[in-house]
């Protein structure tokens, strides 16, 4: 029986996959701050862990053969975990983002256009970090949301002391009011209503992955293969905002209503000016088998119009 610890773990997929690992037979602790209780069966450790004493002695002399990390956003947390974790674990899979792809918040070597990314345009081997910087505040992390992944990639690559494997996820929809972000519900909502829609000009495309397939995807990270360094988590299929409109439309019965937005102007979510999609072949190489994003967004839709119904008059 494979000991495995998740940090996180108390919403949306992270809350999946620990119901996932319980159902493959897993001895698994969720370690949190206490938001919500895990389910039966599973050992509860509530820490804050931004405090290292705190996370240390809470950890006691548990060894685990592998650590989930659904919850490291900095480089600072990072160093924390990859001390805490020294010697407790064999192996340490991270969650990570497609934002670390953003052009917009880092120099990327030129690729072609059309081009989906992979994993090594990103190398956390080499990527600086910054640990001085303002992680601690909320503001300054949220405005650099893609870099604090990045750097916190690259410290657990190099300085954990265990076999470490990041998970980049595409833009996660499905679960209706499990939703957390809101972002499909959005455009539920103002394609119901009729209101306007802000997009940009040209519309270019991205990737989305299923909730669900992002937790099988985690569950196998963890339990079914050795592999290292980054890996990229998206279903088949490039999508723009256009598409998702339509396929939003088709259940509702009502046009999208699409407005150019202006040079300045915030665009709706998911509204790309340029080329945002990752490749999923190294997943593939090494087994992981993907849906079509087509093939499971009618039913994560009819899960935003169900949750959405109630806020929309």
């Amino acid at each position: 029986m494979e000991k495995i610890c998740v940090i996180g773990g108390s919403r949306y997929f992270g809350k999946l996959l620990v119901q996932r690992l319980q159902a493959a037979g897993c001895q698994v602790t969720v370690l949190n701050r206490g938001s919500s209780l895990p389910p039966s069966g599973v050992e509860h450790l509530v820490v804050d862990r931004d405090d290292e004493a705190a996370l240390v002695g809470v950890l006691g002399s548990r060894t685990f053969d592998v650590v989930v990390d659904q919850i490291c956003y900095t480089p600072v947390q990072a160093a924390i975990a990859a001390r805490a974790f020294h010697g407790r674990t064999q192996r340490y899979v991270m969650t990570s983002t497609i934002e670390v792809y953003d052009p917009a918040t880092t120099g990327l070597p030129s690729v072609p256009r059309d081009t989906p990314l992979p994993e090594e345009i990103v190398d956390p081997a080499a990527w600086p970090v910054r640990t001085d910087l303002p992680w601690q505040d909320d503001a300054y992390l949220e405005a650099h949301y893609a870099e604090g992944k990045r750097q916190a990639e690259a410290v657990l690559t190099l300085d954990g002391g265990f076999d470490f494997a990041s998970v980049r996820s595409a833009h996660v929809l499905g679960g209706g009011a499990q939703e957390f972000t809101g972002r499909l519900a959005h455009y539920v909502e103002h394609i119901t209503r009729g209101t306007e829609i802000a997009v940009h000009a040209e519309e270019l495309p991205t990737v989305f992955i299923h909730y669900e397939e992002l937790a099988d995807l985690l569950l196998w990270a963890a339990t079914a293969t050795g592999f290292t360094g980054p890996l990229s988590a998206c279903s088949d299929g490039l999508l723009d905002v256009r598409d998702l409109s339509a396929a939003i439309a088709a259940q509702v019965g009502r046009e999208p209503v699409h407005r150019t937005a202006g040079a300045r102007e915030d665009t709706s979510p998911f509204s790309f000016d340029r080329h945002y999609a990752m490749s999923n072949a190294r997943a593939k190489e090494l087994g992981f088998a993907f849906s079509r994003t087509t093939d499971w967004l009618p039913g994560a839709v009819t899960e935003a119009i169900g949750a959405s119904a109630p806020h929309i008059v």
